[in-house]
């Protein structure tokens, strides 16, 4: 985890986590953001982040919105239909029932429309502050099983999986980590091995072939706790 610290250093942020830091972690942002990335490439998430929020902010304003003016914003957005009815009724429910804030427990957060412990973990994290959360996405369950960290085959199990194989003080900054390797360096496919800073202990776990292509690297600055 220092080395992956320290290898992400410059390299571009996911989405949620820009959003997260622009909007100062406001919850309803982070937890509106986190709901239109699923399986979206990040680029699409924010500007589609960014043209709603341009809209509306807040939970009641997001929420007197129409359900086909929140799908011409997110457009286009994987599912964007779908996610606009979950958008939509969030808001809802956030207004009817917590008061117009987002619920800072992980029971109450899985109550929302298309909130799943993924989602619910990241807001927890970056909105909350939590240190007792592990986010698992699909380039968090890869790379830990890729790295032998774990032996899942569903997210929810890598997520119970690492807490158990991964020391506490590295469970908020594990989604950071893994996602901005995973996006520049541990790919799906043809990960770039040759460039990894994990390569000396990597049994590269399901591995068959790697790239030679050199990755871009994209200076950007964070304020996130790099833990080294």
């Amino acid at each position: 985890m220092r080395a992956l610290a320290k290898a992400i250093d410059g390299l571009e942020l996911p989405a949620v986590e820009k959003i997260s830091e622009s909007q100062e972690e406001d919850p309803f942002q982070v937890l509106i953001a986190t709901l239109l990335s699923a399986r979206t490439q990040d680029a699409t998430t924010l500007a589609a982040s960014t043209r709603l929020f341009k809209v509306a902010r807040t939970p009641r304003t997001m929420g007197r919105l129409t359900v086909k003016q929140i799908e011409r914003l997110i457009y286009p957005v994987s599912f964007y239909r779908h996610k606009a009815r979950h958008v939509k009724a969030t808001c809802r429910l956030l207004v009817d029932r917590f008061g117009g804030c987002v619920p800072g427990a992980m029971e109450q957060l899985l109550m929302l429309p298309g909130v799943g412990r993924k989602t619910a973990n990241l807001v927890l994290i970056l909105a909350f502050g939590s240190r007792r959360n592990i986010c698992v996405d699909t380039h968090v369950h890869r790379i830990a099983n890729r790295l032998g960290w774990v032996r899942t085959g569903m997210p929810d199990e890598t997520e119970q999986a690492l807490y158990a194989a991964i020391d506490g003080r590295w469970w908020p900054l594990i989604n950071l980590y893994l996602v901005t390797w995973g996006q520049n360096v541990c790919r799906p496919l043809y990960p770039r091995c040759g460039e990894c800073v994990l390569t000396p202990m990597c049994p590269r776990v399901g591995v068959t072939r790697v790239s030679k292509k050199r990755a871009t690297t994209v200076i950007t600055v964070t304020n996130r706790e790099q833990g080294a």
